[in-house]
């Protein structure tokens, strides 16, 4: 585990560092914040996740539920059970402690219909990266994504692993509403949206799985960690797979 810095919003730090040490913040008088890095990266979402995991396994009298970021995690805790200083000297132990083991990757298949009706603003994007629809939709496609957080909407899953050339500037004027399983980039991001809701990035295509639901348990299908491959699918296919979807089916298909 890393060193920690408690703190040490004070210090001037290269990025490579950042990497290496955690910097604990208070949040109010119920949140601690670690801040593992200051750019998003592979080695900065992992060391997330294994905080998260180690702090679960931990089990911390007073600590109330952590909150996933791309470089950071929020701990909650009860302030009548516990405090800043208290609970940064636990995690000071766990950065000490060896690694705990990690908890397998899940990896899941996920149906996407591109363009059309589903994927309002495929044709300008593809314009903008000056590429055809058809290259935009298969290099989006072809990319091995990791979810990185949850965030902006109950269940909206920004994912890491956009490839590059696809980055494009969110929209100039937000769309009022999108509908539910949109999937859209934003700047260097890409995302699988849960719920219809305000969308100010490029919608591109949708997908009929139900990512997250309210009345069910758990309500969001996906957890921070997991890997996502996208699978195109025909707008009649789209139909189907969402009549199933209504019917309560499961339709990401999970592959390990």
């Amino acid at each position: 585990m890393p060193s920690v810095v408690s703190d040490a919003s004070s210090l001037d730090l290269p990025a490579a560092a950042m990497v290496h040490r955690l910097r604990l913040k208070s949040v109010g008088d119920c949140g601690l914040l670690i801040e593992v890095g200051m750019r998003m990266a592979p080695q900065v979402e992992a060391q997330v996740l294994q905080l998260d995991q180690a702090l679960a396994q931990a089990r911390i009298p007073g600590v109330i539920e952590t909150i996933i970021g791309y470089t950071s995690l929020l701990v909650v805790f009860d302030p009548l059970t516990t405090d800043f200083d208290e609970l940064a000297a636990s995690i000071e132990e766990l950065a000490d402690a060896p690694p705990v083991e990690r908890r397998t990757r899940r990896r899941w298949r996920v149906p996407v219909a591109y363009g059309g009706a589903f994927g309002l603003d495929l044709d300008e994007v593809a314009h903008r990266l000056g590429i055809s629809t058809h290259d935009l939709t298969a290099a989006h496609a072809g990319a091995d994504y990791k979810i990185a957080m949850f965030g902006f909407l109950p269940g909206f899953a920004y994912l890491s692993g956009l490839p590059g050339h696809l980055a494009v500037p969110r929209r100039a004027t937000p769309r009022a509403s999108v509908f539910s399983g949109s999937i859209a980039i934003g700047g260097a991001q890409t995302a699988i949206g849960s719920i219809a809701g305000p969308c100010g990035w490029n919608v591109i295509g949708r997908t009929p799985v139900r990512t997250f639901d309210p009345e069910r348990y758990p309500a969001a299908v996906f957890e921070p960690g997991d890997e996502i491959r996208f699978i195109p699918i025909t707008e009649s296919a789209f139909h189907e797979l969402a009549e199933r979807a209504g019917r309560g089916e499961m339709l990401a298909e999970q592959v390990a």
